[in-house]
């Protein structure tokens, strides 16, 4: 059975909008499903540690979502870390539209925007459960800083980070 892709359009918005709102609810649900209590907290407890604000431009971050036909797909955020350095965050693609390449286009847009801001750093983090986004960040050019090797169950919060290419010296 072949997915046929369906080109999406790319929205820029927070996590209060409520086109955001069913992909973070099921976001939401596999964290819980996949990590279950994290010192008695549910793990989507983790999805509200940041208000909305620190992913607004003005915060120096970013949110997106692509959309087909007014339904959220897929999307991702950033959060300013340092002056030098984009933490990107809550990148997701809803289930009926996963191994399509949302989250690698959700990936490329929220890097060439936070290389456009200034950033030459992008870090993340994903928990020991999601081979699927280790795979993805693998695959993108991001380094781990954490052994591949290691018991990623022990090591629990994977970190990886990628150098963003210096703004205008793409090649077009």
């Amino acid at each position: 059975m072949s997915i046929t892709r369906v080109r999406a359009d790319v929205v820029w918005t927070t996590p209060a909008d409520p086109l955001a709102l069913p992909l973070i609810e099921e976001l939401s649900r596999e964290y819980d499903e996949r990590y279950g209590l994290n010192d008695g907290v549910p793990s989507s407890y983790e999805l509200s540690r940041y208000p909305a604000e620190r992913f607004a431009s003005s915060h120096g971050g970013a949110f997106l979502l692509l959309v087909i036909d007014g339904l959220a797909v897929a999307g991702g955020a950033y959060k300013r870390q340092d002056a030098h350095t984009a933490e990107i965050k809550r990148v997701w693609t809803s289930s009926a539209h996963r191994r399509r390449g949302y989250a690698r286009e959700v990936m490329a847009i929220l890097e060439e925007r936070a290389a456009s801001a200034g950033y030459t750093t992008a870090e993340l983090t994903t928990g020991a459960r999601q081979p699927e986004a280790v795979a993805l960040y693998l695959s993108i050019g991001y380094g781990p800083r954490f052994d591949l090797a290691g018991d990623l169950e022990e090591i629990s919060y994977l970190s990886f980070a990628k150098r963003l290419p210096v703004e205008g010296s793409r090649v077009a």
